[in-house]
């Protein structure tokens, strides 16, 4: 994994999977961050090859339930992003994926309670030693980049001294999300505290925050000196941010995405979720097409929606060809 000069997808939760993935790399993403998968689920999972749309799927032990799915299209870019606060139980759950990812990455900039609580993400921004332990285990038994995602904390200084805290444990990159635990999406990202902590190491810094348009690349890079860029909002709202060509209409970019659902047979509820997110922000799920999307049961019904009902046909016979070969 190469870290210079890329533009890479935040970590979302439950937006991240494959097809939002690779909706994302076809635009021109080059890295993308796979949703934070708690390690406890993780570890009670098993690797299955799924013939039957392409993919390998990590399932729950017993149960039908695929906590995550990649493929061989995106190995060489896909980040597994991990929610862990024990050394020992994030390489359990990263000697599963390894061989099917390009890198593994920790969580700790999460302010969400349900990770907060359970000592993951922000949490583990007060446990230098702590985060010392998970990443040197990792970066000793594992043989792909191991990196981490953190947020600022209360001054520069101590943003700086961290950073080079974790620049000692060998990892490949360090991602800083320019706010704050107690800031909120609103508040701007302090682009000068990530730059502080640029000028502070040697490793690649990816710089994220307040990327809503193509441009918006350059700006940060030039503000920051950073290695790479990652988005998150800007590429959920329209995941083309990543042209170099501009924008496509969201409405595009929309049936793309459902064709990448149908395709990849994403978890309708997962898909459902993304859809909303994307119509939130342009419209409001009170208007027809919110609604429809509220009500639909299956990715058939999405499909009939968006007017893509020949592509899932499509799929849908082409799988029961490949199966009865």
């Amino acid at each position: 994994m190469d870290y210079e000069n890329k533009l890479v997808l935040a970590p979302m939760v439950r937006v991240g999977t494959l097809p939002f993935r690779l909706l994302a790399a076809h635009y021109g993403a080059d890295i993308t961050y796979g949703e934070e998968i708690i390690d406890h689920k993780m570890i009670k999972c098993e690797r299955r090859i799924n013939e039957h749309v392409g993919a390998v799927d990590f399932v729950e032990k017993g149960t039908d339930n695929v906590v995550f799915r990649t493929c061989s299209l995106e190995k060489n870019q896909v980040v597994f992003q991990m929610g862990t606060s024990n050394a020992v139980r994030a390489l359990s759950a990263a000697q599963l994926v390894c061989q099917d990812v390009a890198a593994i990455d920790i969580n700790m900039g999460c302010p969400k309670s349900f990770s907060i609580s359970g000592g993951m993400g922000a949490a583990l921004l007060k446990k230098p030693d702590l985060i010392h332990d998970i990443l040197t285990t990792l970066r000793r038994n594992l043989d792909i980049p191991i990196t981490c995602k953190i947020r600022l904390l209360n001054s520069s200084q101590d943003t700086v001294e961290l950073a080079r805290r974790i620049e000692t444990t060998g990892v490949s990159a360090l991602a800083v999300h320019g706010r704050r635990v107690a800031d909120r999406p609103r508040d701007p990202a302090k682009w000068s505290e990530i730059a502080d902590v640029v000028a502070a190491l040697s490793v690649p810094v990816i710089a994220n925050g307040d990327i809503f348009e193509y441009e918006d690349f350059h700006h940060i890079k030039v503000a920051t000196g950073a290695s790479s860029v990652m988005v998150a909002r800007g590429a959920l709202w329209n995941a083309s941010i990543f042209s170099a060509d501009g924008k496509l209409p969201w409405e595009e970019v929309k049936r793309e995405y459902v064709r990448k659902s149908i395709s990849w047979d994403n978890d309708i509820k997962s898909t459902k979720h993304t859809l909303k997110e994307m119509i939130m922000h342009y419209s409001c799920l009170e208007l027809p097409e919110g609604k429809a999307v509220i009500k639909s049961d299956t990715l058939a019904d999405l499909a009939k929606l968006y007017g893509e009902e020949k592509y899932n046909q499509f799929v849908q016979e082409k799988r029961l060809f490949d199966g009865s070969r």
